[in-house]
């Protein structure tokens, strides 16, 4: 439990709230995997699944217990994205495409019974005193998880979406640095979303990827 204890110690102090080796690791991790995916490398995988471990710890302490949850579901689908990225790579690098209107309509039917459902079982099961909020963010960063695994353009919208959400959220929650990193997020997406549509508009450019 060492490990664990020094995750949650406080680093240093910032705007009058303590910072935890855990917020720290995460600002770091986090930065670093949304600018990976922004360039379409490979290693936004392996370092976004070590963002989850960091913030699974992270969220538990703050209370936010869809969001803990919420990143065992992004290991798994980091796996998997991971796996469509790698699978891709044999042929020809994934490209990037828009979502179908078939597509738009499920994930928002998925969308509001997901939010709904979850808003309800935290509201009942836990301490959280922000579950729709909470659900709410959850349930956009799955379906951003969702895209972003797929190439689809339009997942950093969501994140954008969420981001919005979750700065203020953070601030709420005492979390200042992860706040400040969601603010750096909405910039990186921003970049993220120009540079995605820029490869749709010109999908002879290769893209960086993993080289083995």
């Amino acid at each position: 439990m060492a490990i664990v204890d020094w995750l949650g110690s406080t680093a240093f102090s910032a705007f009058g709230a303590p910072t935890s080796w855990a917020e720290l690791l995460g600002f770091i991790t986090g930065a670093l995997c949304v600018y990976l995916v922004a360039q379409q490398n490979i290693w936004n995988w392996p370092i976004g699944i070590a963002n989850n471990i960091v913030f699974i710890l992270l969220f538990l302490t703050a209370g936010l217990y869809a969001d803990s949850a919420l990143q065992v579901v992004y290991i798994a689908l980091a796996i998997w994205g991971w796996y469509l990225w790698v699978a891709g790579r044999e042929a020809a690098p994934r490209a990037v495409t828009g979502t179908s209107r078939q597509e738009c309509a499920a994930l928002v039917v998925t969308g509001v019974l997901a939010t709904a459902v979850l808003t309800a079982v935290l509201a009942l099961a836990t301490e959280s005193v922000v579950p729709f909020w909470d659900a709410l963010t959850t349930t956009l960063s799955l379906l951003a998880t969702w895209g972003q695994a797929k190439k689809r353009w339009e997942s950093w919208l969501l994140w954008i979406t969420a981001d919005l959400i979750y700065v203020p959220l953070y601030f709420y929650k005492d979390l200042v640095l992860t706040a400040v990193l969601y603010v750096g997020f909405l910039a990186l997406c921003v970049m993220g979303l120009r540079a995605w549509r820029r490869d749709m508009a010109a999908p002879s450019v290769t893209v960086p990827v993993l080289q083995g």
